[in-house]
């Protein structure tokens, strides 16, 4: 992913009024973020815990969608798999996250919802060490089948979120 500024970062957004991009957090370690090694970038605002911000690239630009966290977590002893990452072996929470759609579907309430790690750690489960196996002989191709998934489908809830 591409190094953002602050002003690169609001105006990606595209659920979200200017008073809310106005208002948001950005990540407290923005300045030493490994861009290199972004497929995405989520946070959640450490001001208002019920929001969350997911920044991918999209068609050429970065796009950053606003998102809700619930008011309550699913039963710890029932764990649920990240629909962006896949990562079946993650024991970290997983939320149902919520954004208005663009436009003005979004103004008239409609919403998308997914399901994602609480804390937006999907690049690093992605990148998770493999160990070979005969059905894997090589780590480095499952990784990036990892990551090349990861990309599809984050590309993939931003085009619901659009509505497209």
């Amino acid at each position: 992913m591409q190094p953002l500024t602050e002003s690169e970062i609001r105006r990606s957004f595209i659920n979200a009024s200017r008073s809310e991009t106005a208002a948001l957090n950005l990540p407290q370690d923005l300045e030493s973020l490994d861009w290199e090694n972004l497929e995405q970038l989520g946070w959640r605002d450490h001001k208002m815990p019920k929001r969350g911000y997911l920044l991918a690239p999209f068609e050429g630009s970065v796009v950053g969608v606003l998102l809700r966290a619930p008011d309550i977590a699913a039963p710890k002893n029932r764990r649920v798999m990240c629909a962006l990452c896949q990562d079946v072996k993650s024991k970290d929470e997983v939320f149902l996250y919520v954004a208005r759609r663009a436009g003005a579907s979004g103004r008239n309430g409609n919403s998308v919802g997914t399901l994602i790690h609480a804390d937006f750690i999907c690049t690093q489960s992605v990148r998770a060490e493999v160990e070979p196996s005969p059905i894997h002989p090589d780590p480095e191709v499952v990784i990036k089948e990892r990551i090349d998934g990861l990309q599809s489908r984050t590309e993939q809830f931003i085009r619901q979120v659009l509505a497209q």
